[in-house]
């Protein structure tokens, strides 16, 4: 299991929680994402055999937020 913490731009509210939240929880091998709206940052946990971190990155690009 590996944790990063991503500096993501454009979050302001709760439905920006709920988006990212909801659509990187989906995806196969995630194990926790928490979104800090104050610190601009989402830490995900994850099995990295079975997601990359490109493609978490790339879901929360997605959702039109940009991944620093």
């Amino acid at each position: 299991m590996q944790t990063v913490t991503l500096n993501v731009q454009g979050m302001s509210c709760g439905h920006c929680v709920k988006a990212i939240e909801g659509s990187v929880g989906q995806l196969e091998g995630i194990n926790e994402v928490k979104v800090n709206l104050s610190e601009a940052q989402v830490e995900v946990s994850f099995n990295e055999s079975q997601v990359s971190l490109e493609k978490i990155k790339e879901t929360i690009d997605d959702q039109g937020y940009d991944v620093e």
